[in-house]
């Protein structure tokens, strides 16, 4: 299989099942946003972090790819015509929802209470942190203005706001890790 296909030479690109659309449209932008997100919880795992984190990351991972697949299919594209789902394995679970809960529940305990919000940085670690999360939040305003046009299962939206609390929590737990000093907001 090549790399290059030059099918997209002309701005268009396919979708799961076929559909040709702009490399503008909407649905790209969200999936777009979404892989943009990967890749920086790929550079968080490239961090000198716990093994826990670490493998956390992975499964985060391995599920926003199973969101991007989501986003990248019509509903009406999701049958095949033999009755089967085209991506059998591609919808976001409860489990994957609750791993993220379960995980920040963990996360939270161990750190102290905030009292006030607190400034993104004090270590390159924790900066990119924040970055991901950023780039999580942008997902999720893009989802929900997906889900205007589009059925989109509410579970993605679900996900998306989950793990942008959880990366908020990491990047506290890595501020902590790393000995960084936590600034806070004081208005």
């Amino acid at each position: 299989m090549k790399i290059y296909t030059k099918t997209g030479d002309k701005g268009t690109t396919g979708l799961y099942g076929g559909t040709r659309v702009s490399k503008g449209d909407l649905r790209i932008e969200t999936y777009g946003t979404i892989d943009e997100l990967n890749s920086y919880l790929g550079l968080i795992r490239d961090q000198k972090i716990d093994k826990h984190s670490f493998e956390s990351l992975v499964k985060i991972q391995k599920d926003l790819f199973v969101i991007g697949a989501v986003l990248a299919t019509p509903v009406e594209k999701e049958i095949l015509k033999n009755g089967k789902k085209r991506l059998a394995d591609t919808k976001v679970t409860i489990e994957m929802i609750e791993f993220l809960e379960q995980e920040i529940d963990v996360i939270d305990e161990e750190l102290p209470a905030m009292t006030h919000f607190v400034l993104p940085g004090g270590h390159t670690t924790v900066s990119y942190c924040h970055i991901a999360r950023a780039v999580c939040r942008r997902g999720e305003r893009l989802i929900v203005v997906l889900m205007g046009d589009e059925k989109i299962e509410e579970s993605v939206l679900k996900y998306i706001n989950r793990l942008s609390d959880y990366l908020f929590v990491l990047a506290r737990k890595l501020t902590f890790d790393n000995q960084a000093k936590e600034i806070k907001w004081i208005p």
